[in-house]
């Protein structure tokens, strides 16, 4: 843990940034700490931020919810918020973890009494890698099938079918096929019936669905063999995991912008309908978009900029990733709205009612529209790799954000990096197998409804408070400054200070406000499982009250010293380097004598 600063005279430091290092001091006890290592080159620090970034989401979530929000009037407010809140988030985030080369715990050295968020932090990754491993175990099942001489949801003539399955556009006793909950898509019983054997609701768990724990389990294999070497490993991994997908991604649009009735679906996609701009639901959706797509509050971005040299300019960076992130959502929305044109064109059904998003479009509506292309399997093949990698990077990321936080928090572990990492998945693997049950696709619903989506807000504020206001905007300004040798713009301050603070409290409020009950497949969870569901919210976020009281109860003093001793920065705070902490403690000096 961090040392105490309660011997320091609270009344004569600074609580807006007064560093408690006296001389040269630098973190207790570094001469003895193993090395945590760098990465061998920028390229790696920026595919890994492109992995951890660009996600499952991109390409489930972003098309459909552009589609609904006013196709190209969406990106109006969406490359607002990004350039308002996404990249100064990201910017802000890569600048502490660079500056402090620590991870999410022990980066709250910087304001000790909110070192509770960096243990929300762990909790919220935890919860969050679990169930998200699951959802790229899925893939791999599908990638299974694509072996098979024909696909498996292709006809409605197999075990798992029901009398209410009936081919898209198919007409039967003058019926047509209409997505209604009368008749189901052979892709969405094979799916619900043939993967996940679904039961009637969450309070029906059932038994383990073993092809999805084999599943699910070499999926924690793989992940653990990419990242048992923490950034050793994962740098060199990401050269081919961040890339492939790009390339696919190519490839899928071109053949997609070649099918007849292509150009239907890009232009339902991206049709302006500017009188959505009115809505305050829009704002919200592009908010709430490059809040989660980025990534930021999860301690990720902390941790990988955590291993970049010290000196580099990190501000590039931090612009690079979140625009090519936000380029890569829309590039995958004409992937998505091509096909779908084409499967509309096929069927004689409105893109209107074929377009979803969510597993839905992954696991149901896109298959299902690939079963009508030439050479089926190779399409499914490729979207499958695809969709498995974008998910793979993203939990790289978010282990090793945890194993670095306990490792820097805990730095005698540091020498068993490799045992913390292997029981880390072991247990994140045990709590992954409450998905893979028949009930499990509920329960992962449940978490995904709840466990983070305020939490992380809740986080993100948290951390712009203290560098805005706590730690002081000027004094980290200043330590950007000194580390990547250049002047930070006023642009950055008026963000980190005033214009992020506020759009994440709409954020929150908005998310707080607009929240509905969860259900899947219009199946609606009982008040039972809704409590558990914000108990799992909750299990983060108390970290971070908790920690306060325990702070202010072991700190000695009036209730003013308390505060003010547990403001200010820790004796550990600043570059980890001693050639750097010393540069560092010198133009501090200077500046506070100027």
């Amino acid at each position: 843990m961090a040392a105490s600063t309660a011997d320091a005279d609270p009344e004569a430091a600074s609580c807006n940034g007064g560093s408690a290092v006296k001389g040269d001091k630098g973190p207790k006890g570094k001469g003895d700490e193993p090395e945590r290592g760098n990465w061998s080159g920028k390229a790696e620090f920026i595919l890994s931020c492109l992995g951890y970034a660009i996600g499952i989401g991109n390409v489930w979530r972003f098309p459909y919810l552009c589609y609904r929000n006013g196709g190209g009037a969406f990106l109006v407010p969406y490359l607002l918020m990004l350039f308002l809140c996404g990249i100064p988030l990201f910017f802000m985030e890569t600048a502490l973890g660079q500056f402090a080369s620590t991870g999410c715990i022990t980066i709250f050295r910087i304001c000790p009494l909110f070192k509770g968020a960096g243990f929300a932090i762990l909790v919220v990754n935890f919860l969050c890698t679990m169930y998200y491993n699951v959802i790229i175990s899925y893939p791999l099942y599908f990638l299974a099938m694509t072996f098979r001489s024909t696909l498996p949801w292709v006809e409605c003539d197999n075990p798992w079918n029901t009398a209410a399955c009936m081919k898209l556009g198919e007409k039967e006793d003058g019926i047509e096929m209409n997505l209604t909950r009368r008749t189901k898509t052979p892709a969405d019983e094979f799916f619900h019936n043939g993967i996940l054997e679904i039961s009637g609701s969450i309070g029906e768990p059932g038994g383990l669905v073993w092809p999805l724990v084999l599943c699910d389990a070499l999926s924690w294999i793989a992940l653990f063999l990419c990242i048992m070497n923490g950034v050793k490993s994962v740098g060199k991994v990401v050269y081919f995991t961040a890339t492939f997908p790009f390339v696919i991604l190519f490839v899928l649009l071109v053949r997609g912008v070649t099918l007849p009735g292509a150009v239907d679906g890009i232009l339902f996609y991206i049709s302006p309908q500017w009188e959505q701009l009115t809505n305050l639901k829009v704002w919200a959706d592009a908010a709430i978009q490059i809040f989660f797509s980025l990534g930021p509050g999860w301690g990720g971005i902390v941790n990988m900029a955590s291993y970049n040299e010290f000196k580099n300019d990190n501000k590039w960076d931090s612009v690079l990733v979140p625009v090519m992130n936000c380029g890569t959502s829309i590039f995958a929305g004409f992937v998505v709205f091509s096909v779908l044109g084409f499967m509309s064109h096929q069927t004689g059904v409105p893109v209107s009612t074929v377009a979803t998003g969510g597993p839905g479009l992954a696991f149901v509506t896109y298959p299902e529209a690939i079963t009508m292309l030439p050479w089926p399997h190779l399409w499914a093949f490729l979207f499958f790799v695809m969709l498995y990698l974008l998910g793979m990077d993203s939990c790289f990321v978010q282990i090793e954000a945890i194993i670095s936080s306990v490792t820097d928090e805990f730095i005698i572990l540091r020498k068993h990096k490799r045992l913390v990492t292997f029981c880390s998945c072991c247990a994140m693997f045990l709590g992954s197998l409450s998905c893979v049950t028949n009930g499990g696709m509920y329960m992962l619903q449940l978490l995904d409804w709840y466990s983070a989506s305020i939490s992380v807000i809740l986080i993100c504020i948290v951390e712009v408070v203290i560098v805005g206001w706590i730690y002081g905007c000027e004094n980290f300004v200043r330590d950007v400054e000194f580390m990547i040798g250049k002047k930070v713009s006023l642009w950055w301050k008026l963000c980190w200070k005033y214009i992020t603070p506020i759009i994440l409290t709409f954020i929150f409020i908005t998310t707080i406000a607009f929240n509905t009950p969860v259900s899947y497949n219009n199946i609606q969870y009982p008040k039972w499982a809704i409590s558990l569901g914000w108990m799992s919210a909750a299990a983060s976020m108390v970290w971070i009250p908790i920690y306060i009281l325990y702070k202010i109860k072991i700190t000695p003093g009036t209730w003013r010293k308390k505060l003010l001793s547990n403001l200010q920065p820790t004796e550990e705070w600043g570059p980890e380097s001693p050639e750097n902490r010393r540069e560092w403690e010198l133009q501090k000096s200077k500046k506070n004598t100027s």
